[in-house]
């Protein structure tokens, strides 16, 4: 039986057209997600959006329409985006769904009958963007006016009755989890919450909204006059994903190999808030929080309140998906913010993509058909071209595994450059019949592109019916195994594109 392997997006806000911040973090999820079962996992895969709160109501009644409505058609948006990005998820949830809904109540009413939630007032400055309180110290004062620290928006004042959820009594317990495991990765980032979380204390978390003020989300099962928190609300979906009420042996298989891939801004509800709730219910933390820096445009984080949103329609008017998918992989960085340009993905498109791998793929594809007459029979092997195809695997393996996308990808296109040197080492145009040359350099190819699937699913599987092979999980990648190889048509894939000024 092949191990299991679970990987989860945030769910998104449907409240405006997915952007290129939205793409970065799903496109992370799926190539971890690909990159596993190339390596023969059985992996599931958890995407979709979250539905309910005061930002999306309000969004909704400023378009003349109902919440349900507006969410309904925005997440046909959202489904288009990731199907144009070649996103292969095993489920897309919405927090509408009546799963969801039946195990967010069915949870919450258990911790209310263990005495977990409470009845209070809550009185602070709240963030619509955000669907979060911010308390003295945590947002930024100009002009005598109290701004998010995140949107940069006004924030407004809050006074109600609520019911808080007594998160205070698992501080020690969350603070152990961080402090002593290796959940959070990289784990540069667990200083900051541990340090916010010591200063502070955790504090109990008000859960529920009056339904007079948020009608748009699920009914406190306790008190018919409140709804969830969406934060709380949004968090249990990776329960529901995986089937916690319908399928208890799915959901375990799963859950012990959870990877939350999330952006940094959200880290103190991954972490604190949810290993907090997680443990309430019985269940332990994820087994990994993956953590990326934000995408920024013009120095700022990209976002729908800053307006520098470029949207997934506009990327990919002059990109291919899969051209999108490098290009953001190549810049990736767990560690550090990105600084999105156009200008960046014409040099990579043309001097990556085009002059290597295009280059490669052409020569070897136009030889093959000039010399052989398209067929390329299984000849002795080059032992210095297997082992440095051989040592490529375990290069990009170790880098996949730590997550860092850019640096697997140089080692892959080493491979590349490594072949193309080979070519105008060998000089096969100069023999009559370089099967030896061409079967090994196309074993090299074969190796590499199985490697980039993970990045470039639909250029990799083109490349490989140009040259009539199969794309198979990394353990049957076995150097000269190939048969032959049959050249028909040698397509060009990546026409240059020129600068605009």
């Amino acid at each position: 039986m092949s191990k299991a392997f679970y990987v989860t997006t945030p769910i998104y806000y449907p409240n405006a057209e997915p952007h290129t911040g939205h793409a970065y973090t799903t496109i992370i999820a799926d190539i971890i997600a690909r990159w596993k079962r190339l390596e023969g996992y059985d992996v599931f895969f958890l995407t979709g959006t979250d539905e309910h709160g005061l930002k999306l109501q309000r969004a909704a009644l400023e378009r003349g329409l109902q919440p349900k409505e507006f969410v309904d058609m925005m997440v046909e948006k959202f489904k288009e985006a990731w199907k144009a990005l070649r996103i292969e998820y095993s489920r897309f949830i919405r927090t509408t769904d009546a799963d969801h809904e039946e195990l967010v109540k069915n949870l919450l009413m258990e911790l209310w009958k263990k005495g977990l939630i409470v009845k209070g007032k809550y009185a602070g400055w709240y963030c619509t963007s955000c669907e979060k309180f911010f308390s003295e110290g945590e947002y930024v004062e100009e002009e005598g006016r109290k701004l998010c620290p995140i949107h940069m928006k006004e924030l407004e004042w809050v006074e109600e009755e609520t019911y808080f959820l007594k998160l205070s009594k698992f501080q020690d317990y969350v603070l152990k989890v961080l402090s002593e495991t290796d959940v959070v990765y990289p784990k540069e980032y667990v200083r900051e919450v541990v340090s916010k979380l010591r200063l502070e204390g955790l504090k109990d978390l008000s859960i529920t909204r009056p339904k007079s003020r948020v009608f748009w989300g699920i009914e406190a099962p306790w008190d018919r006059n409140h709804t969830i928190y969406v934060w709380i609300d949004a968090l249990l979906n990776y329960l529901t994903g995986i089937k916690l009420l319908k399928d208890k042996e799915f959901f375990s298989k799963y859950w012990s190999e959870a990877h939350h891939i999330i952006g940094k801004d959200i880290l103190w509800f991954h972490t604190i808030i949810w290993f907090a709730l997680l443990k309430m219910i019985g269940i332990p933390p994820p087994k990994k929080v993956v953590v990326h820096g934000f995408v920024l445009m013009g120095g700022k984080k990209m976002g729908k309140s800053t307006g520098n949103v470029v949207t997934i329609d506009e990327l990919l008017k002059d990109f291919d998906a899969d051209v999108v998918r490098y290009c953001l992989m190549r810049v990736m960085s767990l560690d550090k913010d990105i600084e999105f340009t156009f200008e960046n993905m014409v040099d990579m498109h043309n001097n990556e993509l085009a002059d290597i791998l295009g280059n490669l793929v052409r020569r070897l594809g136009v030889l093959s058909k000039k010399k052989l007459g398209g067929v390329v029979s299984k000849d002795s092997i080059d032992e210095e071209l297997r082992r440095e195809a051989e040592r490529t695997i375990e290069a990009v393996r170790e880098s996949m595994n730590k997550f860092r996308f850019s640096e697997a990808l140089v080692k892959i296109f080493d491979l590349f450059r490594y072949l193309n040197a080979y070519l105008n080492k060998t000089e096969p145009w100069k023999k009559e019949k370089p099967n030896y040359e061409l079967y090994n350099a196309i074993e090299g190819l074969r190796f590499g592109v199985t490697l980039l699937w993970s990045f470039m699913p639909y250029t990799c599987e083109k490349i490989a019916k140009v040259f009539d092979f199969k794309i198979e999980t990394i353990d049957k990648l076995v150097f000269g195994k190939s048969e032959k190889f049959v050249v028909t048509e040698v397509p060009l894939l990546f026409k240059k594109i020129k600068k605009k000024k």
